[in-house]
Parts: structure tokens; sequence; C-alpha cells
């Protein structure tokens, strides 16, 4: 046994002091890391594989222009086209709309889809959905758009359903959608939620002042559109908090729970979850991601007439959306769902709304140096191999100082883009660290996808150490 166990040191330290740069640092293996050990029983039901899912993707210069044709392919007799009231404003709606009229597509408009989307908003498109009777659907907008127009298809296609069935457990039933959708063609016009990629649409339940959200393969589009010319029209603060919003789906899903080590394991595969936790196909979208989080985005929030930068992080979205939507996000989501959702009086700049707000991408990146450090000890060569693509040289650096690097190389690009210094900034205080942490525990959707196990105390503090970020 004492020759088995010298055996096992000398391979860690091999592993320890081995390459860890992006090309040698893959694998379809997951190393030892410091996870509290699981139980034979535990290891029994965690699952064995993984599914790779994402929609079709089209990217290109223009090809906004190409949606008419799309829909008169599938013969779509009736479309419900969905945006927002300042999307509507701008060149890509009238393109989208000539184009359907050339094709001579029949469609309704539904713009009344509110930026952060909320169960009230949500159940509007959900009537207007019912009534109209569409035999497919365009989504225009960023995330709260495409997310709005997923769940108006969804509860359309299965009328009888209550609106807490499909909502994920524990806060609604989590049913699985077993229900036929209709088709639905996402046009983004920002680059950042990558939600034309995934199954998954995220609100506010005003009841619990916290996000959640439905998560299914089958609620994901049929095709996502990505034309670079539909995000040149971003103001600063949108461009910013949807350039976060990437990094942290790639940083997130790179170092979340392995998928063979996440449980329950399903006893049928339809039960599979889309968050899976990491794995070899979403590592390999996570890693480009933040190469190239790493090499456009400063330049693409900064120059707002830079369209290569802003090109590439329009790629760079739905690189991490197919990432993240099929390993999963962790704690900094998780959290961020409390910050957003218990706002009293933050506005965000170059968001036109009254009503307090902080932006997902915001609520999202906050809390990204304290988790990361935290998260750390259960990978760290994931979190150092990530600090060393997002620019650091980490020739010199040690494995057991990980956490430290990958939050300060964070934190370095959080201060270059202007981004508030912490919590305390949105107008939290440590009084409201309870609350904020009351409304992190129903999020085990995403939560459990942390690497390492945490408790009430961990959450409480992360946000402590979020409260200054700099």
């Amino acid at each position: 046994m004492a020759a088995k166990a010298r055996a096992v040191n000398l391979l860690r330290a091999a592993s320890g002091a081995s390459c860890r740069c992006p090309a040698h640092s893959g694998g379809l293996h997951y190393p030892v890391t410091s996870t509290p050990v699981r139980h034979a029983a535990d290891i029994k039901n965690t699952d064995y594989a993984f599914e790779m899912a994402c929609s079709n993707i089209r990217f290109g210069e223009g090809v906004t222009q190409e949606v008419g044709q799309d829909f008169a392919n599938m013969n779509a007799k009736k479309v419900g086209l969905v945006t927002d009231k300042n999307i509507s404003k701008l060149p890509v709606i009238q393109t989208v709309l000539d184009s359907l009229t050339k094709n001579n597509v029949k469609f309704d408009l539904f713009d009344d889809v509110t930026i952060e989307p909320t169960d009230v908003s949500f159940k509007k498109a959900i009537n207007w959905a019912k009534k109209g009777g569409y035999d497919s659907y365009l989504a225009v907008g960023g995330g709260s758009v495409m997310d709005t127009c997923k769940v108006a298809n969804l509860y359309a296609s299965d009328p009888e359903a209550d609106f807490m069935d499909y909502v994920n457990a524990p806060i609604g039933k989590g049913l699985p959608v077993t229900v036929a959708v209709k088709p639905l063609i996402a046009v983004p016009t920002t680059a950042g939620t990558g939600s034309e990629t995934t199954g998954v649409a995220v609100f506010d339940l005003k009841d619990l002042k916290a996000k959640t959200g439905i998560g299914s393969r089958a609620i994901r589009p049929l095709l996502g559109i990505v034309d670079p010319l539909n995000v040149m029209t971003m103001p600063n603060r949108v461009a910013a908090y949807s350039a976060f919003d990437v990094f942290c789906h790639a940083l997130e899903s790179y170092t979340a729970l392995p998928y063979n080590q996440r449980s329950p394991r399903p006893t049928n595969p339809h039960n599979r979850p889309a968050y899976q936790g990491s794995n070899p196909i979403s590592d390999v979208w996570a890693r480009q991601a933040l190469r190239m989080c790493g090499s456009y985005m400063i330049d693409s929030i900064n120059s707002t007439n830079n369209f290569e930068a802003r090109k590439q992080m329009c790629a760079a979205s739905a690189f991490a959306g197919i990432g993240f939507g099929n390993a999963g996000v962790h704690l900094c989501h998780g959290l961020s769902y409390g910050i957003s959702g218990n706002v009293r009086s933050y506005h965000a700049a170059d968001y036109p709304t009254e009503k307090a707000l902080v932006p997902h991408g915001l609520s999202v990146v906050i809390t990204a140096p304290a988790v990361f450090k935290w998260t750390a000890p259960a990978c760290p060569d994931r979190h150092l191999e990530a600090a060393q693509i997002l620019g650091r040289d980490t020739t010199n650096d040690k494995l057991a100082d990980a956490g430290d690097i990958l939050a300060d190389v964070i934190r370095d690009y959080c201060y270059k883009l202007n981004i508030d210094d912490g919590i305390q900034a949105l107008g939290y205080t440590s009084s409201d660290i309870p609350a904020l942490v009351e409304a992190t525990l129903p999020q085990e959707r995403v939560t459990k996808l942390a690497p390492r196990q945490k408790t009430k105390e961990d959450f409480a503090q992360i946000l402590e150490s979020s409260l200054k970020m700099y």
C-alpha cells in the first residue's frame, strides 16, 4: 500500500508540474481534485454520459436578410415575431420586415418585451401567442427577447399547462417538456447571452424577488442567425455587460463540476439535464470563447466603430453559448439572481427603463473575482489556464495561487471596462447579505454545478467579499 501511495503522489506531482497551456491541458479525463471525496454510493449514482446539443447557427455579415426565405422554405403560414420597443426602432427590424414581406410570409408583431423579463411580462407574451395560432416564431433582440419568445412558444404549444409546471425545481415543478413546440428562429442583437444556442429562458419571479428560469433542450431555437451588423448599435454599457456575460459563461462552464461527478444519474436519458457539467466538448467551446474575449473584448467595448472586435465578440457569444448550454454555469449566475432581483435604486446607464435595474451581465461579473478565488481549490489547473488564456503570463505561477491569480485577472478586466466597485455600489450592504443568500438557495439548477461542495456560509462569504471589488 505504501508503494502504491508513493506512486500516486508521484503522478500527482508530475501532473502539477506538466505543461498547462491550452494545447496540452485538455483531454477526455478529469484529474483528481481537492473536491471532497464521494462515498461509493454517490459515485454509483453519478452520471456516466453527456450529450451535445445546440441550435443550428448561421454566421455572417448581412445574413439577417435571409430570414424570410427561411420561413418560406419551412412553408410557414403565420409567424409570431417577438421584439422590444427599442429594437423595433433599429434598422435590423426593417431588414427583417422587408425580408418577410418580400417572401410573402404572414406575421404578427409583439414588441412588448420587458428588459430583464418577469413572470408577468412572460405571461403577457404567452397570452398573445395563444391567441395568435402561430406555426412558427421569430425572435429579434437580446436575451430578454429570445427568452420571452421561447417561453411564449412553449406555453402556446401546451395551452393547458400551469405556468409553474415548467419552471425549474425547486421553485417550480420542473416537468420535462414532452409537447412538440413550433420552430423558432432567433436573431440576436447583442453579443452576450448566447440565448440563440440554448434551451434556457431566465426571468424574475416577482413574488420571490429572485431570478429563476425554464431549461429544456426542447425549447432551443431551430436556428440562430448571428449577424455582426446587428451589434454595431449597442451602446457602451450594453456592450460591456453583454461581453461580461460571455466572459462568465465561458469561465463558469469551463470550471463547472465534471459531468461524471454530477448526480443523480438519470433513470431515463430524456431526463438528463441540459446543464450537465463540464465535458470534453463544452471545454472546446469555452476555451475558444475565452481566447476571443482575451483578444477582442476590451476593443469591442471601448471602440464603438471597431467592427472586427464586435464581430469576433458576436462569435464568442455563440461559442460560449454552446459551451454553457451543454455544461451549465454555476455560482456567478446563481448569486446574480438575488442581486438583480432585490435591486432597490440602481439605474444602469444606457438602459432605457425607469425601473431600478441591474443588467444581467453586471450582476454576474460583480461577484466573479470572489467566486473563482473560492472555486479554485477544486480544479486549480483550469483556473490557472483560464488566467493564461485571458493574458496572464503563468510561467512562474503556482497552482496553489490559481484562485488569487484568476481573481486579479478578472478584476483587471472589470477595472479597465469601468465596472462598478462591488455590490456595495449597486446599493447593497452587509445587512442585505442574508436576503441575498436566501435568494441564492433555490438556484440549485446552477449552484449544484459549482466544483466544490458549498454551504449558506460559503455564499455569505463570497457576497461579503464582493461588497467591494477593487
